[in-house]
């Protein structure tokens, strides 16, 4: 296992868009700009342990009263680009998955019935007032969900094994219209060559919610808080996307074979990371 920091909270990875700020209505630009020129800006393991802080009370806080004015701030060639936060209504999000990830008793033991049917109504009466809202996060736990690795090239793969002071890091960062593109063909591939199914599913839905946003943003891929639990020889010969994009093009070539033999290298590697969950 790898070293866990003392400050980090691990196990949860993300994909987030930053959307430049010409992208925001004109208050909320004003927000972003002020913030973004801020020295003290939280980090992605700030947002977690805020979330878990909420769950000590009696009885929990499921989901923030307001909604977070935080973001993660990036500059590329000059130009501001950033990722709310919204933890509101991601906590909303999670919370209806929550019965799929935890047994019954476990749910109603952190978060009781009643206190989960009042952030149901919150959520829906909030939703009557907000239909567009989209994040500009998703978050997954204990892996990385392959369709995720569609978006992103191995040429993009940044790996840094950090130090005693600093923690690793692996993450991916492309440009909007590769990701987007990456999708099309590879849904198209994939609808030619093999059936319906979750891998399908998840790209269309990742495509849906890519075309909610600005063609210039930026789309990124961070193993997050997994990096804590997996040895830095796993960390350091992952790679995923290279693998998936092989994949992919032997489907395009009819090469059965191979995109099995990168199926099966993608499938042995996650469900290894999986098992650590039920180790834990």
């Amino acid at each position: 296992m790898g070293k866990v920091y003392s400050v980090d909270v691990p196990y949860a990875t993300y994909l987030r868009v930053y959307e430049p700020l010409g992208a925001f209505p004109d208050a909320e630009r004003a927000h972003w700009e002020r913030y973004a020129r801020r020295p003290d800006r939280p980090s992605y393991q700030d947002e977690l342990r805020r979330s878990l802080a909420s769950l000590l009370p009696t009885p929990p806080v499921a989901v923030p009263v307001h909604e977070s004015a935080d973001a993660f701030v990036l500059e590329v060639d000059g130009v501001v680009c950033v990722c709310p936060w919204r933890t509101r209504l991601r906590g909303w999000q999670a919370l209806e998955e929550l019965p799929g990830e935890l047994p019954p008793t476990v749910l109603d033991a952190v978060l009781p019935p009643l206190v989960r049917r009042q952030a149901a109504q919150d959520h829906e009466r909030w939703l009557a007032r907000n239909p567009d809202a989209r994040p500009w996060i998703r978050t997954a736990t204990w892996q990385v969900p392959l369709h995720w690795f569609v978006l992103v090239s191995d040429a993009e793969r940044r790996y840094d094994e950090g130090s005693a002071e600093v923690p690793p890091v692996l993450r991916y960062r492309t440009p909007m219209v590769q990701a987007r593109r990456r999708v099309a063909r590879a849904l198209r591939t994939l609808r030619d060559t093999v059936e319906e199914g979750p891998l399908i599913d998840g790209l269309l839905d990742v495509g849906r919610w890519l075309e909610e946003f600005h063609p210039r943003s930026l789309v990124e891929l961070d193993y997050g808080g997994l990096v804590h639990v997996l040895p830095a020889g796993e960390l350091e010969s992952d790679r995923s996307a290279a693998d998936v994009a092989a994949g992919i093009e032997a489907l395009r070539r009819g090469d059965g074979a191979a995109a099995g033999e990168a199926y099966g290298r993608l499938t042995e590697r996650w469900r290894t990371v999986r098992s650590r969950r039920s180790a834990n």
